[in-house]
């Protein structure tokens, strides 16, 4: 995935946004004010800081090098992945399941206005 896929992928979710609280340099994608990914678009090699369930979290980070501890962030509920490192179709998986756990985290009525209940 390019840069640019990422930045298009994550930017296809109800009510994402990218914004740059921490610079120029690197993009939060945000859903109603909540990030659910951050990346130095153009760093090489490329990541993204991603939310994760921490079980999942632990298997992913043993079942490919690529994952590891989320880089300053909550390292029980935050991976980063190394782009190139996972297989395209496992990192778009860990977008949408970083963002749907971030919306499970909104309160009702907003959820139900992403119709993602």
């Amino acid at each position: 995935m390019t840069p640019q896929q990422l930045r298009a992928f994550c930017l296809e979710f109800n009510a994402s946004v990218e914004e740059f609280p921490f610079g120029p340099e690197t993009s939060v994608f945000k859903v109603l004010g909540k990030m659910f990914a951050l990346s130095t678009l153009d760093a090489r090699p490329l990541s993204v800081n991603l939310k994760c369930d921490p079980d999942e979290a632990v298997r992913l980070r043993e079942e490919y090098d690529a994952v590891v501890p989320g880089w300053h962030m909550n390292k029980r509920h935050w991976n980063t992945v190394t782009v190139s490192g996972v297989p395209d179709r496992v990192l778009r998986d860990l977008i949408e399941d970083s963002y749907d756990l971030v919306v499970a985290g909104l309160p009702k009525a907003e959820r139900l206005r992403l119709d993602r209940a």
